[in-house]
């Protein structure tokens, strides 16, 4: 391992995936530095690397420029919930653009690789099924989830621009609904939502008739697929689908929950909100070609562990953090 030991940067590291990520790379005898400014990530999320030798953290916010020196950097710092990058949508957009320019200029000084956790938010509302990396997408510019869905996507152009001007090894992840231990109780995505609400005896909030449909990789298999694409050969620039290709709709997943909670919450449905796409479900030819992945834990193993993780999340708590 020595003559592969690398200085990592993850940015938005104290986060949902940036945890995760981070608590890899270390266990693989990497040097990690994890920025983040606490916006959404919690010390609570890295507490348990905070002793490691090989661990260093750092409080900063990526729409400033950063000076370091790293081997790598895997850039996942922006709020990805809809409560939470609407709530200011201005600094949202300024950290998908200014933080990509900050950090792909610390790569281009570095001549290291950088990889941008993306999004299937590029795609939108699709119009396409399933999507494909060479689909366009369908996006409102000036809606209330553009902040993300577009800001998003120029950090994509951008990542693009400084490989054909510069040279610059990028890889781009396009990453659909992820979930597990460690997502935010109040971030108001849907499994998190489902088991909160499930176990506090809540009704479960479905919204529209629940014929809605995701695709939802386990974070373990997710971190698994960012970690091959950094580490991949190829360096054509060209964005990789990681998510789970079995679609699942949100009455499906609804009735999932209450079966490994084994609550008696009933459902309480509730309008659609606005610009929030009716389908979504990657296809992941162009990962399992170029990395050899695809997810291997299965939807009711992986709520079983996420279940697990918020009932002591949540324990004690009278609102269980469900959001109001």
């Amino acid at each position: 391992m020595k003559g592969d030991r690398k200085r990592v940067l993850v940015t938005g590291g104290a986060g949902f995936l940036g945890s995760h990520l981070c608590e890899r790379l270390v266990r693989e005898g990497h040097d990690v530095l994890c920025v983040d400014n606490f916006y959404t990530g919690t010390r609570a999320n890295i507490a348990q690397l905070l002793d490691a030798p090989n661990f260093e953290i750092l409080r900063h916010d990526v729409t400033f420029p950063l000076y370091v020196e790293v081997d790598e950097i895997y850039n996942l710092a922006c709020p990805a919930s809809p409560i939470h990058y609407q709530h200011d949508p201005v600094q949202t957009t300024k950290t998908s653009v200014h933080g990509a320019i900050n950090m792909l200029g610390l790569a281009k000084r570095l001549r290291v690789p950088i990889l941008q956790a993306s999004t299937s938010e590029v795609y939108g509302d699709p119009a396409v099924h399933p999507q494909t990396e060479d689909y366009w997408g369908h996006v409102n510019p000036i809606g209330p989830r553009s902040c993300y869905d577009e800001g998003k996507r120029c950090a994509e152009t951008l990542f693009a621009d400084y490989r054909r001007q510069h040279g610059l090894t990028v890889k781009i992840a396009r990453i659909f609904n992820t979930y597990g231990p460690r997502m935010h109780p109040n971030d108001g995505r849907v499994v998190s939502n489902f088991i909160v609400q499930a176990l506090a005896g809540r009704p479960l909030t479905l919204y529209g008739s629940g014929a809605q449909t995701r695709a939802f990789c386990y974070v373990d298999d997710l971190i698994d697929g960012l970690v091959r694409l950094m580490r991949s050969s190829g360096d054509d620039g060209e964005p990789v689908n990681l998510g789970n290709p079995c679609e699942t709709s949100m009455r499906d997943i609804a009735a999932q929950v209450l079966a490994v909670t084994g609550s008696s919450s009933t459902i309480e449905h509730r309008g659609l909100p606005v610009d929030d796409p009716l389908q979504r479900c990657p296809d992941i030819e162009r990962a399992r070609r170029l990395l050899g992945w695809e997810p291997a834990i299965a939807l009711d193993e992986g709520l079983r562990r996420t279940v697990a993780y918020f009932r002591v999340r949540c324990a004690g708590s009278i609102d269980a953090g469900v959001p109001a």
